[in-house]
């Protein structure tokens, strides 16, 4: 994905979660991305640590619902933009935006009141550009959302 330009809004995919369209806002001033959960059930499954949990993909629709499961990579405290310390699990899995693909960090956090149920931090971006005037240049998703 290097040279490859975002605007600062990105409709993505998240193939391994089984969520065909989010909207993310690309904020370079969070460090690690972030994924609105509405409720987050930690599970051990064969040894290994799992978490379960819930996501509204689509602003302003909490009819439509996304029940994921991945392995934990980490819980760790995370400062929130408003300097709210909380502890929150880490997943790393696959994003797509627009045909290109790579595996971030992504932490589970409830954003209902927040705009975008997506933040996608810097570390996700490396490599990219950001044009902060612009929006949706890798495409508009086609949800498959009912």
């Amino acid at each position: 994905m290097d040279n490859f330009t975002i605007g600062w809004r990105e409709w993505l995919t998240l193939p391994e979660l089984k969520v065909p369209a989010i909207k993310a806002k690309v904020d370079t001033g969070a460090r690690t991305s972030a994924l609105h959960a509405f409720f987050v059930e930690p599970f051990i499954n064969e040894g290994l640590q799992m978490v379960r949990f819930g996501v509204h993909p689509l602003q302003k629709r909490l009819d439509v619902e996304v029940v994921c499961v991945a392995p934990v990579k980490d819980f760790r405290e995370v400062s929130d933009s408003g300097g709210h310390r909380e502890m929150r699990y880490v997943i790393e899995t696959e994003i797509l935006l627009g045909e290109t693909s790579r595996r971030i960090e992504i932490t589970l956090t409830n954003r209902d009141n927040m705009k975008f149920r997506m933040l996608l931090g810097r570390t996700a971006m490396e490599g990219l550009r950001v044009e902060p005037d612009k929006s949706y240049l890798t495409g508009r998703t086609q949800h498959k959302y009912c």
